[in-house]
């Protein structure tokens, strides 16, 4: 009879545990913060987009979970994205030096405005693909670095 019933609150106890640990993940509210980097003058400003799937990414702004242009005050510059899910996000940063909120690129399709993306994955003939960027947003606070590049 004693032993039945520490089985039983042992197995309460576990239960309880258990879902407290599910709401605490439904209640997460993770904090992002980007530091940019390589900025070759304080012309403009920077915009950021926030990916949490490959859909859309790096550039369908409709697609964009959240998305941030600062002016640039500093070097490097920091930007902030909060009320974030734990999961995995990636991250497309451009320097738009003519405040037109566009990545301008020549005829060719070469970017004319330094641009980065998350993880800092090397780029040569194309942007790269989502899993090339994405990093993982697990705790109530993610840093990351973005160093630009200009063509």
């Amino acid at each position: 009879m004693v032993k039945g019933l520490r089985v039983s609150i042992l197995l309460l106890a576990v239960l309880g545990n258990l879902s407290w640990s599910f709401s605490a993940k439904a209640n997460f509210n993770g904090k992002l913060t980007v530091e940019i980097d390589g900025l070759k003058n304080k012309e403009g400003q920077v915009c950021a987009s926030l990916f949490g799937s490959s859909e859309g990414f790096p550039s369908d702004g409709d697609r964009v979970l959240q998305k941030q242009c600062i002016k640039i005050t500093d070097i490097p510059l920091t930007i902030t994205f909060e009320n974030l899910k734990a999961g995995s996000y990636a991250v497309a940063v451009f320097h738009d030096q003519n405040n037109d909120r566009i990545l301008n690129t020549n005829i060719l399709g070469i970017p004319k405005e330094g641009f980065g993306f998350s993880r800092n994955p090397e780029v040569r003939t194309r942007a790269p693909k989502f899993g090339e960027a994405a990093f993982l947003v697990a705790g109530p606070d993610t840093d990351i670095q973005i160093q630009l590049k200009y063509f």
